[in-house]
């Protein structure tokens, strides 16, 4: 789970980057996650919102799976 569903996602467009697209959408959110790296701030935001959210490996290491060409803290399927 996590990169799979994730990959999944990315192919049929169901995915937000970043933690402002989480904050402005959180009833259309099915998953979210975020790197084990992400700063303390990230995580208060969701938590401050009801956002549950799994933690994955580093932002490099996502970014690097998902063959992405940034890194990104917060990653969401909708």
């Amino acid at each position: 789970m996590g990169i799979k569903e994730i990959k999944e996602a990315m192919e049929k467009g169901k995915v937000y980057f970043g933690i402002r697209q989480a904050l402005k959408n959180p009833k259309k959110l099915k998953s979210v996650f975020i790197a084990k790296d992400a700063r303390d701030l990230v995580v208060e935001k969701l938590e401050g919102v009801g956002i549950e959210f799994v933690v994955l490996k580093s932002k490099a290491d996502i970014a690097k799976e998902l063959n992405l060409d940034f890194e990104c803290e917060v990653i969401s399927i909708i």
